[in-house]
């Protein structure tokens, strides 16, 4: 089974892969995580996609199709896999079929989370965290039992993400839905584009995923 999620920052793509990969036994591939642990293991690719970053560059789309040819071929991906993160341009959509089809593999579903932009804004602004363990919280969703202690560690201490802010999680959105609208219209004309209401509850959202998937 090999599926892509779409959808913006905050849409809650990370939390849902956690739930598929443990449903279907498959691999969640984050293209950040990819590059991380090539350059880690020392590779050529790993070599080259280090020396990149090092310099302030953008990783190329080829080297980053090169990684995620040379992560998909391991073992722990033969079952399946969901990526994440990756494409985020037509030509990169394009060049993920070109190597796709030297595999001799297609996508199974490529699945968009479609979200409410205002509500999103409030969904990501409202995020913060314990500093002790990192367990999630929210303003107005997610609150701990009891003001100001976290519930699993009992600590008092709690950060938010510097860009989680209004102005910052607008311009995300404007850039994803430039970035993304060419893709969703990619997919959409191959036929295999389903898409599902991401603002629905966390367990509704699992249930909407598990039937386009069949």
């Amino acid at each position: 089974m090999k599926l892509m999620l779409l959808g913006p920052p905050g849409a809650g793509k990370g939390t849902q892969a956690k739930r598929l990969e443990d449903a279907y036994n498959i691999i969640q591939l984050s293209t950040g995580d990819m590059l991380r642990a090539e350059v880690a293991s020392g590779s050529d690719l790993g070599k080259e996609a280090k020396e990149v970053m090092e310099s302030g560059a953008l990783v190329s789309d080829e080297l980053v199709i090169g990684i995620i040819s040379s992560r998909i071929d391991q073992d722990d991906c033969q079952k399946g896999f969901i990526l994440d993160g990756f494409p985020r341009t037509t030509p990169q959509a394009e060049a993920l079929d070109v190597m796709f089809a030297d595999k001799g593999m297609t996508l199974d579903s490529v699945i968009e989370m479609k979200v409410d932009d205002d509500a999103m804004v409030e969904r990501i602004t409202g995020r913060y965290t314990c500093s002790e363990c990192g367990a999630g919280y929210h303003d107005s969703f997610q609150k701990p039992k009891v003001d100001g202690t976290c519930d699993k560690c009992g600590g008092t201490e709690f950060t938010r993400r510097a860009d989680d802010n209004a102005e910052t999680v607008r311009s995300r959105l404007e850039a994803y839905h430039e970035q993304t609208a060419p893709i969703i219209l990619y997919y959409g004309d191959k036929g295999v584009l389903k898409s599902i209401d991401g603002m629905a509850g966390i367990d509704e959202v699992t249930a909407q995923l598990k039937e386009v998937i069949g």
